[in-house]
């Protein structure tokens, strides 16, 4: 019985959930490329496989109707690049493990953030020149945040950044009036009000164009954990040079490995897709995929 391990550094801080696949008599077939996987590399990789460990490679309809897939559980909480509808209807079982990076997450977001605002990533380059250069920055009690997407991850940035004295508006299709005590605004709401714009919603769709920039305030910070292709990147560059953008924080990309034109922006922090990147979650959601697979393939025998 094969099992393909989609994400590159799946088992690298931990062998354990590897061990345990090969306890249970799987055999194992690891990416071999050290980045997420193309379609054309799932279609030479898959035969033959019954379960897949899945990290944000594309499972679409095509993909999934020439494999011989069972049970996709995906090391992560975000499912949009799963064509769900397709994997029912091929009685495909998808799980996922939406708990364990919401703390990683949540965590790393407001570090960038604070980052962003005391221009910390630009000072520390500076003295490691060996240059004493001091900027003046911004702190995050009395800002106005929007938070897009509040979910589980959404709503424990919005924890944390209360107990900095944030104020904390958010942006969810799924709720309205009022989650525990933070109003629910429209999108276009939002941008017309708030300092600072983090995103932690689902899926691809595209968020922040041309017309949403055009309705921010100046000076405007925003943040991505969420995908790469819910931000026009072109748009965010005409922002970024106009300094409708006072900075940005980017951790996910509609293209990765990414090399593209922020690259060249000293007021964006940039990070490889580290959202969950922390030893206790990477232990805990890789055990856990691992246990969702074997447990829908025993239950699917």
């Amino acid at each position: 019985m094969k099992v393909l391990i989609g994400p590159s550094s799946f088992g690298e801080l931990d062998k354990a959930p590897l061990e345990r696949l090969g306890e249970a008599g799987f055999s194992v077939i690891k990416n071999p490329y050290g980045r997420k996987l193309s379609k054309k590399e799932l279609f030479a990789l898959l035969p033959g496989v019954i379960g897949l460990i899945a990290g944000l490679e594309p499972l679409d309809r095509e993909v999934l109707e020439k494999s011989e897939l069972k049970v996709i559980s995906r090391c992560g909480s975000g499912l949009s690049n799963v064509d769900l509808k397709a994997a029912k209807e091929l009685g495909i079982i998808v799980k996922s493990t939406p708990q364990a990076p919401i703390t990683a997450v949540a965590e790393l977001t407001v570090g960038c953030l604070i980052s962003l605002l005391r221009g910390v990533p630009q000072m520390n380059q500076a003295l490691h020149k060996h240059q004493w250069v001091k900027k003046i920055g911004r702190q995050v009690a009395g800002m106005k945040v929007a938070v897009i997407g509040f979910g589980q991850i959404g709503q424990k940035v919005g924890q944390l950044l209360l107990a900095l004295g944030a104020q904390i508006l958010a942006v969810d299709p799924r709720f309205s009036g009022k989650v525990n005590d933070i109003p629910i605004i429209t999108l276009d709401e939002a941008l017309q009000q708030v300092d600072i714009i983090t995103l932690h919603c689902s899926g691809e769709k595209c968020l922040l164009g041309e017309r949403e920039f055009s309705l921010m305030k100046e000076g405007v910070y925003i943040l991505n954990a969420a995908r790469g292709g819910v931000i026009d990147e072109q748009a965010l560059k005409h922002a970024l040079d106009s300094g409708k953008v006072a900075g940005a924080w980017l951790d996910t990309f509609s293209s990765e490995p990414y090399d593209g034109v922020l690259c060249d922006y000293k007021q964006v922090i940039l990070t490889p897709h580290i959202g969950s990147y922390t030893l206790e979650c990477r232990r805990e959601m890789e055990m856990e995929a691992v246990e969702n697979l074997i447990k829908a393939l025993k239950e699917n025998e």
